[in-house]
């Protein structure tokens, strides 16, 4: 590749034609998506988020068949998982690495119990933190790369109390990675979702970008289309990170972590009430599963970060990574 701003040293690990990974963002980052994105440079790592082997077989089978004739595009195929779903069972990630990935990514967790399965399979371990004092854990697993995951991401990510914003958290990881670990690469992640993004990112000291709600709003991510619609009508201040949704949904996750999506109506009649959700959660839910059957996204669920006002169309993923690659190096080279 030649020489510009874009070809970063995550560029060329991977061979890509720009510091781009898409998010595994938990069923929404299916096959197709991964696929395509691979096709246009950048790192595609599919979703197998809470490991069902069924679910990650099929669409990781269909990123394969998409990407058979074009070997360049397979070799950036990989897969991320939920590191604390794996400690109850790893089964998907097993399948995964008898396929040969370029690179498994590994978040909210502790990957160190995986590191060596995943480097014995010839595939780069990716691990995301969310908090400085988290690096060090994730450079002991042999992380090849580190993704810096601001509180702005949409999705899960680290609540108030212990999370970060992208802006402060990116530079510090770099300085430290820079003073402890000078070959780890860092990618960022939280709010990236235009060529701004991936320019200011690589500025703070970044290789590349994570970018999760700008691609989970194409055409062909797995997401509910009323609720990529609901997206391109929200502005920034339209999020909120809570446990409402992932109690509605019936989701067990751990301290410190949450969940973003847009503040719709349901949202905001129990924000204010959490403990009263906990002890009695079945009108809610029933609500939020009437809500899922009937695609009325004022009750069921939008999985966007603040990045989601600067979106306001649904393209197809390939538009959407050449935008950004575009933008950013214009930026970079003016």
């Amino acid at each position: 590749m030649t020489s510009t701003p874009l070809n970063t040293r995550f560029a060329q690990l991977f061979q890509l034609s720009s510091p781009i990974a898409l998010a595994p963002m938990a069923l929404a980052t299916g096959g197709a998506l991964t696929a395509t994105c691979a096709q246009a440079g950048a790192l595609g790592l599919l979703g197998g988020g809470y490991g069902d082997l069924a679910w990650t077989q099929r669409e990781y089978t269909l990123a394969t068949e998409l990407l058979k004739s074009d070997a360049a595009s397979h070799a950036r195929l990989g897969c991320g998982f939920i590191t604390w779903k794996l400690d109850e069972n790893a089964e998907a990630l097993d399948w995964v690495l008898t396929q040969k990935p370029c690179a498994i990514m590994l978040s909210f967790g502790d990957p160190r119990p995986y590191a060596g399965r995943i480097a014995d399979a010839g595939a780069q371990l990716i691990c995301q933190v969310q908090r400085l004092d988290q690096v060090a854990q994730a450079i002991e697993a042999g992380a090849s790369v580190i993704v810096a995951q601001g509180g702005e991401a949409g999705g899960h990510g680290a609540n108030a109390l212990e999370g970060r914003s992208t802006f402060t958290l990116v530079p510090e990881v770099a300085d430290y990675l820079a003073a402890h670990a000078p070959n780890t690469l860092l990618l960022a992640a939280g709010g990236v979702a235009d060529g701004r993004g991936l320019a200011a990112a690589l500025m703070l000291g970044a290789d590349g970008v994570l970018v999760g709600s700008r691609l989970w709003a194409t055409t062909e991510s797995l997401a509910a289309t009323g609720a990529k619609t609901q997206a391109t009508h929200t502005s920034g201040d339209g999020t909120a990170r809570s446990q409402v949704f992932d109690i509605l949904r019936r989701k067990n996750w751990p301290a410190p972590y949450d969940f973003r999506a847009i503040r719709n109506d349901l949202h905001r009649a129990l924000e204010n009430d959490i403990p009263g959700l906990k002890a009695n959660p079945e009108p809610a839910r029933a609500s939020y599963d009437a809500g899922i059957k009937a695609a009325d996204f004022s009750r069921a669920h939008a999985t966007a970060g603040e990045a989601v006002g600067l979106i306001a169309d649904v393209p197809n993923a390939r538009e959407v990574i050449a935008r950004m690659t575009q933008q950013a190096h214009a930026l970079l080279t003016q």
